[in-house]
């Protein structure tokens, strides 16, 4: 099994007990900087980048046990023997894939809006408008986002996606690898059969109100000691939409 080296941030006093974040789809460490900032106050927060995300190497293989992996390898690496996991989406399935297989390594589990199961949708059409933006045409942001407004419909899915554009040397690319994860994106929207049937320990599974993505019985037949908390007027984006309520939920849990 072939790990990748993760890239990462660091946040708060290294004395404190560490907490590391893992991003969902198409994001990266960067997107969680505000949260991560307030989780520091009691904690030593790590974001990482995943595999074909962020700063981080690309690698044309992408799965919930590779990406586990990642973070074991990460973890060894750091000498940290035990940390709190949080994961989002995808990194909510990593963050519980570690867990079921690896539960000697987690301090406890938080998962944001995603439930161990595999969805229905599928993220082809949002690879393929990002594919077919025209690089080497596109003059400035604005441009990239007009260009990208049919197919994503959402100003602020838009705006979230355009993070991975960057520009150098007056050219644009994208720093996630489109085509390894348009060859992986199936295993992303899966949650392969694990090994452990059940998780003992007790983990927070934390759902946004308008969001569909928690199923409360898929995640209690392998957390059946999860205790699940909705928060109010937020959708899969809950950590940006309400960051206050959601680092207090997660704190709470925490420090508890």
């Amino acid at each position: 099994m072939k790990v990748v080296d993760l890239a990462f941030e660091t946040f708060g006093n290294e004395n404190n007990c560490p907490l590391i974040i893992l991003h969902g789809f198409l994001a990266s460490s960067r997107n969680w900087r505000t949260v991560a900032k307030r989780l520091a106050e009691n904690h030593y927060v790590y974001v990482l980048d995943m595999r074909n995300h962020g700063a981080s190497p690309h690698a044309e293989q992408m799965d919930y046990p590779l990406m586990a992996h990642d973070v074991i390898d990460f973890m060894d690496k750091l000498g940290l023997a035990k940390a709190h996991l949080l994961g989002h989406s995808m990194g909510g399935k990593i963050a519980m894939w570690f867990a079921l297989h690896y539960p000697e390594r987690v301090q406890k589990l938080v998962v944001a809006d995603i439930a161990p199961i595999s969805y229905k949708h599928s993220f082809d059409a949002v690879i393929h408008a990002l594919r077919s933006l025209p690089l080497d045409r596109i003059k400035n942001r604005k441009e990239a986002e007009q260009f990208l407004a049919d197919a994503i419909p959402d100003a602020g899915f838009r705006q979230f996606l355009l993070q991975n554009l960057l520009l150098k040397d007056g050219n644009y690319f994208w720093r996630i690898n489109l085509d390894f994860i348009a060859k992986t994106a199936h295993n992303i929207v899966g949650f392969p059969e694990p090994a452990r049937q059940r998780l003992a320990d007790k983990a927070l599974f934390i759902a946004g109100e308008r969001s569909a993505y928690i199923q409360p019985d898929a995640v209690l037949k392998l957390f059946p000691r999860a205790e699940i908390v909705e928060i109010a007027n937020t959708g899969h984006w809950l950590y940006v939409e309400a960051p206050d309520i959601f680092c207090q939920v997660v704190d709470n849990w925490l420090n508890n």
